[in-house]
């Protein structure tokens, strides 16, 4: 009796053991089958939304200065980099040839004059005869031929008189002509400003823009409102408004942030490699800067961060959380749901309860470098998958075991001895 008890007990303890050990097997079978995540919790946080982009400092106003008469340059009273008033004396150039041309213009006025008295004197004359005509043909004393004659004499007096004062005219004009571009000769500052680019020296002859496209003698910018004019994909521009705030940084100097507001969003796009697989289309946007920097110079590169959008208390998980695919198992015909037969994936994220994940479908919303807003679909302190990104994107499905990553904790040395 007592030996059927002890194999009672022995067959009770080895099934036991036998259990517990199929148990941790199947367990670790199970484990190796799991697919190892990170996660993190969907919490609220303030996301501010931004769009960058590259492009250049340049003033709000900037002028090119060319001179309407050639010839060569016998005076430069400024350089490169000297601040300017409106009005002020630039540069002079050498005025002999137009001078000559003045006195021949003055002469032909003075010819026209002459022109004038004789045209007058004989414009008399004829007027004078007519008269006498007109009276002997009342009397009866001239034939109709004769006084037909003396009116035809006056009245080609009288054109001929017309005539020498319209020459007069002509000739006053190009004098005018003359003095005006003489005048040019003497080039002025036509707004107050910085000269930033000199392209001439004493002693150079240059070209006129009455001839043609002319030589660019200068430039002078205003200098005291810059702006930062950069370029932005065709993705990213229907997110920007006028008055959206910007903060610029330039390459040159990256010790300090300047403020900026948009002003001006081109319509009219910038496109690249048009026809080829490497085709990009911008839009060019000008950011007024408020921040008031000495050191900025025109041409600069830099870089400005738009902001679109802010949510001071969005639910938000990170932004490698959410991704865009199609049903894992899609049905055919007229089985498929209406958003798959429109071709609009959803988004989604996966959650974690217990050691399995589960798909959830979400709404998104705006969304800064490391997370994005989660407008439906999630609460609060739900667990999400955060990584790694190619498991979220391809390889968990609904309901898939997961074992999860702890992160690697940094040790510091103790200073114990």
């Amino acid at each position: 009796m007592q030996q059927k008890s002890k194999r009672r007990l022995a067959i009770i303890v080895g099934g036991t053991a036998l259990v517990v050990v199929l148990a941790v097997v199947l367990s670790q079978s199970g484990n190796r089958n799991a697919i190892e995540v990170r996660v993190d919790t969907a919490s609220y946080r303030t996301i501010v939304q931004e769009v960058s982009a590259t492009g250049k400092i340049q003033p709000e106003s900037e002028v090119k200065i060319s001179s309407e008469v050639s010839g060569e340059i016998i005076a430069l009273t400024v350089k490169e980099g000297d601040r300017v008033q409106r009005g002020q004396l630039l540069l002079r150039i050498r005025p002999d040839l137009l001078e000559t041309q003045m006195e021949q213009y003055r002469a032909a006025v003075r010819a026209a004059d002459v022109g004038i008295e004789i045209a007058k004197v004989e414009l008399d004359r004829t007027e004078r005869e007519l008269r006498r005509a007109a009276e002997l043909y009342d009397k009866g004393y001239l034939s109709k031929q004769e006084f037909e004659t003396a009116k035809a004499a006056y009245d080609r007096a009288a054109g001929q008189y017309q005539s020498a004062l319209a020459e007069k005219s002509r000739a006053q004009a190009t004098l005018r002509q003359a003095e005006l571009s003489i005048s040019r000769t003497a080039i002025y500052a036509p707004m107050s400003g910085v000269v930033t680019k000199l392209n001439v020296e004493v002693g150079e002859k240059v070209v006129g823009t009455a001839q043609m496209q002319g030589t660019e003698l200068l430039r002078i910018a205003d200098l005291d409102t810059m702006n930062a004019i950069v370029e932005v994909n065709e993705n990213d521009v229907v997110q920007l408004h006028l008055g959206d705030s910007a903060f610029v940084r330039v390459d040159a100097f990256r010790d300090s942030v300047l403020l900026g507001r948009v002003v001006e969003i081109s319509h009219s796009p910038l496109e690249k490699a048009v026809g080829t697989q490497d085709e990009v289309v911008n839009f060019q946007v000008k950011v007024r800067l408020h921040s008031r920097d000495d050191r900025l110079r025109p041409g600069m590169t830099c870089v400005a961060d738009i902001r679109t959008a802010r949510r001071d208390r969005a639910l938000a998980v990170p932004i490698q959380s959410v991704t865009v695919r199609y049903d894992d198992e899609r049905p055919n015909g007229e089985n498929a749901t209406a958003q798959q037969q429109s071709k609009t994936p959803p988004q989604i994220v996966f959650t974690i309860k217990g050691d399995r994940v589960h798909r959830r479908q979400v709404r998104t919303g705006i969304s800064d470098r490391g997370y994005i807003e989660i407008a439906e679909g999630l609460s609060a302190g739900e667990v999400v998958v955060s990584g790694p990104y190619s498991a979220i994107s391809r390889t968990l499905r609904d309901g898939m075991r997961v074992t999860i990553k702890t992160p690697a904790r940094t040790t510091t040395a103790s200073s114990s001895k």
